[in-house]
């Protein structure tokens, strides 16, 4: 019995130690590495906070000088006009529709073009993945021309599929998917093949369930992207039926005579707001698959 109670207080100090250990390393985290991080978060919170404040801001109010960070007078015009004055369901549902897809597209495709680039051989496989990598040098302005001159011709035009089919996969996703399979073990591929399964079937039931982590990360990325698009929706949208979200605000919040702030700001909270719950909702998905992939 007196072998057995001096081992527990024993065993119960070495459970601790971790925890003291941790304790000791916050304590000795410098102070102004807090300051420097509270500071950044105070920059990145800041402009959201004054747009959100300032949409609810009669139109006289956002102009004045100088201006006041809480209003004198709480109204929502600037939201009853967004949802009234605009045909606010179509804007939203043709960002949505592509939004969506091109996500879709790229979990997708870039994550058969990335298990192909990581666990299959094949001739050219070395080159193909250079080519991928080198089409990541190249800015988007540069294919701007020719990608609007190829839809146009193929009769896509001021169609939401030509808003959606040119990006359907791209070589970041491509890259990232490839980085992340590389490092699920072939040992489970092999064992897939012995049962008889074919690449379809490895891909969808074996490959795809563990790429949670890397999927996330594409799709927010992707989404955040389709989502804030402006250039190539103002160009291929000829049609006020076909405009996305930003391209109506851009149209009509920002007039030849004078730019509408009230209108402008409380369009940009409700674009915001579905790109920060998908963020919220797959943060610690997109964390994880960072740091998996080695992006850092």
């Amino acid at each position: 019995m007196t072998v057995i109670e001096t081992e527990a207080p024993q065993r119960a100090a070495t459970k601790k130690a971790p925890a003291s250990r941790e304790g000791g390393a916050w304590r000795r985290t410098p102070a102004w590495l807090y300051a420097v991080l509270l500071g950044g978060l105070f920059l990145v919170v800041v402009p959201f906070a004054w747009m959100l404040v300032s949409s609810l801001k009669p139109e006289a109010e956002v102009r004045a000088v100088p201006p006041t960070w809480w209003p004198e007078t709480v109204t929502l015009e600037n939201y009853d006009r967004l949802f009234t004055g605009l045909d606010f369901p179509t804007y939203f549902m043709n960002s949505a529709i592509v939004a969506l897809a091109v996500t879709a597209g790229n979990m997708v495709f870039c994550s058969m073009l990335g298990y192909a680039l990581a666990k299959l051989d094949f001739p050219g496989k070395k080159a193909l993945f250079a080519i991928v990598l080198g089409t990541l040098m190249i800015p988007g302005v540069v294919t701007f021309v020719p990608l609007f001159v190829l839809t146009t011709k193929i009769g896509l035009s001021n169609t939401l599929i030509g808003m959606i089919l040119p990006f359907l996969a791209g070589p970041f996703g491509v890259f990232l998917m490839r980085q992340f399979i590389q490092s699920l073990p072939d040992e489970l591929i092999q064992a897939a093949r012995i049962d008889g399964a074919g690449e379809l079937r490895i891909f969808f039931s074996v490959i795809l369930p563990l790429c949670g982590p890397a999927l996330a990360t594409l799709g927010i990325l992707t989404f955040l992207t389709s989502w804030n698009n402006f250039l190539w929706p103002l160009v291929v949208a000829q049609t006020e039926d076909k405009y996305t979200l930003p391209v109506a605000l851009a149209l009509y919040a920002v007039g030849q005579n004078a730019t509408q702030y009230g209108l402008l700001l409380a369009g940009s909270v409700v674009v915001v707001l579905p790109v920060l719950a998908v963020f919220l909702l797959l943060q610690r998905h997109i964390m994880q698959g960072i740091a998996m992939t080695g992006i850092k």
